[in-house]
């Protein structure tokens, strides 16, 4: 699957009732219309809200618990349009102003904590999210209960983390108990039970165990199409999930009709330049490159390339996934000096970011060797499928039938072959 964006992480808006700080209506105007703006999914119009209550709390000075929870609600709606470096600034003010208000310990820290770490992870930063995640669970742990929802974010948030990095049996673990946590907090019917349900059948989809994956993605799209409305961003992801399922099985037109969907949903609520429109567009490259239509593919890939590139940076592992599928196109295009470079640069992005045993360094390893093959080196080609079976001898069964993912959980063309 290539696909599971924003609903396997529940961002917190913050807030400290009860703190004896007085709050003027002009900021709780803005902060109110900002509030509801970004659940509606109109995320520029938010930034413009939460702008305007940030000039009415600044007065009040850098210590001021209202500046740091209009910081945080900022930061989130920057990191909805994947303005991620500008996200990341914001949240660590904000977790400056709290730390020094409240204690290291405090609830509150734990949920900046867990937002900082999130931006982190969807930056490929991934030791400085585990540290921040496991941070924050514990302060989750020791203050609410092992039971509380504050807890299953955590659960969660962890989880997604350790399946970006390969480690599926622990990923699982952890999404299932934040499921059970949600299940029993609110009910069946909630639209956070849906984020826990898609992130459960993305980590069943990357492992390429379908059957249990498409039931769980179906009932995400059901309860989040009664909740939140047809053309959510949310409801694109499930869309996306489900596609992707169905690619993967061999049913393409069906693929493609809820990947277009999704495209449609996302292009109108987050813009032409967002994370999430690259992830479509790479999943409908891959239906047209599986299905031959390799000039429609490769202008599908560089679209999605583009956008990764301007809004993540030319080492992030979706980038390098980019890269590696345009690569196959050109593979089997029969345009082998164009895929080689593609593919070094995939392998150094890779190296440097998710380390030398992932998974997915070893899949774009194998198609690396195959284009050199092509091109007559023979000796360098088998060196990388020695290195590349050296990885996979380290993964489940699983591990060995699917590629891993990138940041947005889309599955790549990029197969064992």
């Amino acid at each position: 699957m290539k696909e599971l964006s924003c609903c396997r992480v529940l961002f917190c808006l913050t807030f400290w009732p009860g703190i004896g700080i007085a709050q003027t209506s002009l900021w709780e105007e803005h902060c109110k219309a900002g509030d509801e703006l970004r659940q509606q999914g109109r995320y520029a119009e938010a930034e413009r809200m939460y702008q305007s209550a940030l000039k009415d709390v600044e007065a009040f000075g850098d210590r001021d618990l209202r500046l740091a929870q209009t910081l945080n609600s900022l930061a989130l709606v920057y990191k909805e349009q994947g303005k991620y470096g500008d996200a990341a600034l914001i949240y660590q003010r904000s977790l400056i102003i709290v730390e020094n208000a409240l204690g290291p310990d405090h609830l509150e820290v734990s949920r900046l904590l867990n937002n900082l770490a999130e931006l982190f992870r969807i930056q490929g930063r991934y030791s400085e999210a585990e540290a921040l995640h496991l941070r924050s669970l514990g302060i989750r742990e020791r203050v609410l209960g092992p039971d509380h929802l504050e807890v299953a974010t955590s659960l969660n948030n962890l989880a997604a983390l350790y399946r970006d990095r390969g480690m599926y049996s622990l990923s699982e673990r952890l999404y299932m108990r934040a499921l059970s946590n949600r299940e029993k907090a609110l009910g069946s019917e909630h639209p956070d039970v849906a984020g826990s349900l898609n992130n459960l059948a993305e980590l069943y989809s990357t492992e390429g165990r379908y059957s249990k994956a498409e039931p769980l993605c179906r009932r995400a799209l059901t309860i989040r199409e009664m909740a939140l409305g047809p053309m959510h961003p949310k409801v694109a992801t499930s869309l996306n999930n489900l596609a992707a399922i169905h690619y993967s099985l061999g049913h393409y037109t069906e693929a493609k009709r809820l990947h277009q969907r999704a495209l449609e949903i996302r292009e109108s609520a987050l813009g032409l330049e967002h994370p999430d429109v690259a992830a479509s567009l790479n999943n409908l490259a891959t239906l047209c490159h599986r299905r031959g239509e390799y000039k429609q593919a490769e202008l599908f890939y560089r679209r999605a390339l583009a956008i990764w590139e301007k809004v993540l940076g030319p080492d992030h592992p979706n980038f390098a996934t980019s890269l590696s599928n345009l690569a196959e196109l050109y593979y089997q295009w029969g345009h082998y000096k164009d895929a080689e470079p593609l593919l070094r640069q995939s392998v150094t992005i890779k190296e440097k970011v998710l380390g030398p045993d992932h998974p997915s360094l070893a899949y774009t390893l194998k198609s690396y060797a195959l284009v050199l093959r092509k091109m007559k080196q023979r000796s360098e080609a088998a060196a990388l499928e020695a290195r590349a079976e050296t990885i996979l001898t380290k993964c489940t069964p699983h591990c060995r039938t699917a590629d891993t993912t990138d940041v947005q959980a889309l599955r790549s063309i990029q197969k064992d072959r």
